[in-house]
């Protein structure tokens, strides 16, 4: 009988791929001189899950790597070997190698043939003992001895937490580079040394640490010890057309809901008693499935943040600096697709604090700070918004360098600037205040890179920076592309939808509130600030039902580091809207992201607040620079 198997493909590809992040993450988290035999059996049924499926599918190339990572472990869990820090180098790379190789089979780039066989050589050679001498076999949950490696010329050290630590403060340490000229890798909880970074504040999360290679003496660990994160899945594997496709169904459903209740107002009275109580029972269930659907595209964002364990470890080694990662609301949950969208600027934000934020361990010591640098990785939810921040305790942005390169650039910057709007040139495009460009960054598009494509999914970023101290950036997204909280105005003859999100608030000025400075346009006085004054009429040229700003309405909308006023003739009233791509069933607008259909079968554009002021800047002031 002859089996198709390219329908299998997809779930092996998912499970190799889920089989590679539970092997980086053990590794990451494993102490070299403590390692336990349970952690090395988690690490070799994963190279022995990614043997078997290669096996089945002919990818001969993989399974010869798994297979060599086989013969390393199963001596290490067996105690014929002790745990090295070059051998979980060597298991790193492979565990690279073949992610390459699984990549290439999904048709994504290539995998250089010289660069398997070295990596095989060295597993080969490892495994071989390199002189080493047997260990004993441990003990089932035992920690296994650990000795130096012979071409290691650097030691790490852990303690293991105090019993009555926290399981979400626990601290997990990860292998370092051998070479002589990078540094190593450790981990240690915040009281193990006069050097080491503050204590995790409250909250759940995970500390990595990352730093130099100094010799020093090994910390007896306790037997009894954190259990080591696990990956078995409670879930089961749903395609993203199909959840589409309910998404879809329920937003279809809301619209019907809003179509009834339409018809309901234009009823008589005891029909009309009848329908408002279907329609609220109809309302609470159709919220409700709409929920439940929506949670199924919601994950953790954890699947994200774990992969920063390794960028912050590879980096700190090349840039010759001690490094703390903390992980904090690993749990909170958004849209798989802002999960997918958002990794490249979170990556570009860690490497940015690790590049130009960390100092190095001499300049921290000369500055009277701890030699280990932490950056923070922190998630969690406001409102209708999910909120992330980079955090990190090094040097902070510096303000005169900013300015500097900005004249340099020609870059035009009002006087006396506030910080927020110093902050902001940084995402100007090809801004970089490096004095080199190197591999890692100079080239100022990363900041660029960050701001547009955060932008594009409906969110902001912020800056809060401290000479000396460090600097957070603040990413605030919506927790779904697929529906929105908006409030609807009316501009002549049309309905417009505002996110929710983007308004501050909403007013009918004094006749004498709104005014015109020269050929900047108009500009509105509210509380001690002028801020400009942009008429959704003339933008989406329309011809308003209203003139003068006093009998109209002003929407507050903030838009990054600037806030305008949006001139509307009317409020309508604040809706849950299904979000229709304009794009994709019609073509780009400017100041548009979207559209959707009003309960009287009528479609309303959502308005991009950040599109219609850029489209208003030529004509209207900087709110940003002026004050009353």
């Amino acid at each position: 009988m002859n089996l198709d198997m390219s329908q299998f493909t997809a779930i092996f590809v998912d499970e190799a791929h889920e089989h590679l992040a539970a092997m980086e993450a053990q590794l990451l988290a494993i102490q070299v001189e403590a390692v336990t035999k349970a952690e090395l059996n988690e690490i070799f049924r994963a190279a022995h899950s990614i043997k078997g499926g290669s096996a089945t599918f002919g990818l001969s190339d993989v399974t010869g790597v798994a297979h060599e990572l086989e013969s390393l472990l199963d001596r290490l869990r067996n105690g014929e070997l002790a745990l090295t820090r070059d051998m979980v180098d060597a298991l790193l790379k492979a565990r690279d190698v073949i992610a390459q190789m699984i990549a290439a089979f999904e048709g994504k780039g290539s995998v250089d043939g010289d660069e398997v066989a070295r990596v095989c050589e060295v597993l080969r050679r490892l495994a071989a003992g390199s002189g080493a001498a047997p260990a004993v076999a441990p003990r089932e949950g035992a920690p296994v001895a650990a000795t130096a490696s012979p071409t290691a010329d650097a030691a790490s050290t852990r303690a293991t937490p105090e019993p009555d630590t926290p399981r979400h403060a626990s601290a997990v340490g990860a292998a370092s580079s051998a070479s002589a000229s990078a540094p190593g890798v450790s981990s240690t909880p915040a009281a193990a040394a006069p050097s080491a970074a503050p204590a995790l504040p409250p909250g759940e999360g995970m500390s990595f640490g990352f730093f130099d290679g100094a010799p020093a003496s090994p910390v007896q660990t306790a037997p009894s010890r954190a259990a080591s994160p696990t990956f078995e899945s409670s879930s089961i594997r749903v395609s993203v057309e199909k959840v589409d496709q309910i998404i879809n169904l329920v937003g279809e459903l809301v619209i019907t809901q809003a179509m009834l209740a339409q018809t309901a107002a234009s009823g008589d009275s005891r029909l009309q008693e009848r329908l408002s109580l279907s329609l609220a029972q109809l309302d609470r269930n159709t919220r409700d499935l709409q929920e439940a659907a929506m949670s199924i595209r919601m994950m953790p964002i954890s699947s994200v943040f774990n992969r920063f364990p390794r960028v912050v470890r590879d980096l700190a080694a090349r840039l010759g600096k001690q490094v703390e990662l903390r992980l904090v609301g690993e749990t909170t949950e958004l849209d798989k697709g802002l999960i997918e969208k958002i990794s490249d600027p979170l990556t570009h934000l860690v490497r940015n604090s690790l590049d130009h934020g960390i100092e190095t361990p001499a300049e921290r010591v000369a500055s009277g700070k701890c030699a280990m640098g932490v950056v923070t990785l922190m998630a969690s939810h406001q409102g209708g918004n999910i909120v992330i921040e980079v955090r990190d305790d090094g040097r902070g942005l510096d303000r005169e360098r900013i300015l500097a390169k900005a004249h340099e650039r020609g870059i035009a910057v009002p006087e006396n600037p506030h910080d927020e709007d110093v902050w902001a040139l940084i995402f100007e495009p090809g801004f970089s205040t490096a004095a080199a460009v190197t591999d890692v960054s100079g080239r100022g598009v990363g900041m660029d890179v960050v701001r547009s494509n955060i932008v594009a999914l409906g969110g902001r970023v912020e800056i809060h920076s401290e000479a000396g101290r460090g600097t957070c950036m603040t990413v605030r997204l919506p927790l779904t592309l697929a529906i929105l909280d908006g409030m609807s105005v009316s501009c002549g003859d049309e309905v417009f939808i505002l996110p929710l999100n983007s308004i501050v608030e909403s007013l009918r000025p004094a006749p004498d509130a709104v005014k015109t400075v020269g050929s900047r346009g108009r500009v509105v006085l509210i509380r001690g600030e002028y801020l400009p004054v942009v008429a959704l009429a003339d933008m989406m040229g329309l011809q308003g039902r209203v003139s003068a700003e006093s009998d109209g309405i002003l929407v507050v909308v903030e838009t990054g580091q600037r806030r305008v006023a949006l001139f509307v003739d009317a409020l309508l009233g604040q809706h849950q809207v299904v979000i229709k791509s304009l794009e994709s069933n019609f073509r780009k607008v400017s100041g548009v992201s979207g559209a959707t259909i009003m309960g009287d079968g009528r479609v309303a554009l959502i308005l991009d607040a950040s599109g219609l002021a850029r489209m208003a800047a030529p004509r209207s002031p900087e709110p940003s620079f002026v004050h009353a």
